[in-house]
């Protein structure tokens, strides 16, 4: 299940609490939140989506914070495209202020500086997390087969 709150945290917290028993998993997608925030999230299970927003300082300065607490193995790296473009692009890279799959780079770069792990190891258990809660790494099922 892909979760997305923006300023409803404590409603979401509350249904998640009553509901997550049911829920065979979750993201919460576009996290924006505080660290006692993702610690809750944590505590329930699920994992955490990061964008863009984690390269705006003036905007992302309590995520980073939050960031630090993710550990790998529940972090994905996220767009939102089209929206949340990270604002530590070089200057005149976009022509169009429209977020893209090739600006996730920026995401691994700044979650690399605010956690403490270089941008390898961040792109690459990414990766890996995201392989495994989306069960990417299965073997895809054979071609139907109709009997003749």
């Amino acid at each position: 299940m892909f979760l997305h709150e923006r300023d409803a945290s404590e409603r979401m917290l509350a249904i998640l609490g009553e509901h997550r028993p049911r829920l065979a998993g979750g993201v919460v997608h576009c996290f924006t939140g505080t660290a006692a925030t993702v610690e809750r999230y944590l505590a329930l299970d699920l994992h955490i989506g990061i964008t863009g927003w984690i390269c705006d300082e003036r905007r992302g300065a309590s995520l980073v914070e939050a960031a630090r607490l993710i550990p790998l193995d529940r972090m994905m790296i996220e767009t939102d495209a089209p929206f949340l473009l990270p604002r530590t692009l070089p200057h005149g890279a976009v022509k169009e202020r429209r977020n893209e799959p090739s600006f996730l780079p920026e995401v691994v770069k700044a979650l690399a500086r605010v956690t403490g792990h270089d941008e390898l190891e961040v792109a690459t258990e990414t990766t890996r997390t995201a392989r495994r809660f989306f069960r990417l790494d299965r073997p895809a099922a054979g071609p139907a087969r109709d009997g003749g």
